[in-house]
């Protein structure tokens, strides 16, 4: 593999990373609407059902958006050590 595809790695994985913050940082907003969303087109619902899509979505949001941090994390840190290693054999 060359050094250019491990960097272009090491930017996706930063994509992920980042994207993966930007949904647990926002995991409430995005549940709140899906929830609000949900209500509009049911014509109205009781609050416990409401407050549990609330809790439902905002929760999806914080395992999805951990789970693409924990890989992009992971592959930065994987592709940036096997350039690091890359580097060290080329100067042998």
């Amino acid at each position: 593999m060359t050094k250019d595809k491990m960097k272009g790695f090491v930017s996706l994985g930063a994509l992920l990373s980042i994207f993966g913050l930007i949904m647990i940082f926002s995991s409430v907003h995005f549940g709140t609407s899906l929830a609000d969303h949900w209500l509009s087109k049911e014509g109205g619902a009781d609050t416990e059902i409401y407050l549990m899509r609330i809790s439902g979505y905002t929760n999806n949001f914080l395992a999805t958006g951990s789970i693409l941090l924990g890989i992009g994390l992971v592959t930065i840190m994987y592709f940036y050590y096997k350039i690091l290693n890359y580097n060290e054999k080329n100067n042998e």
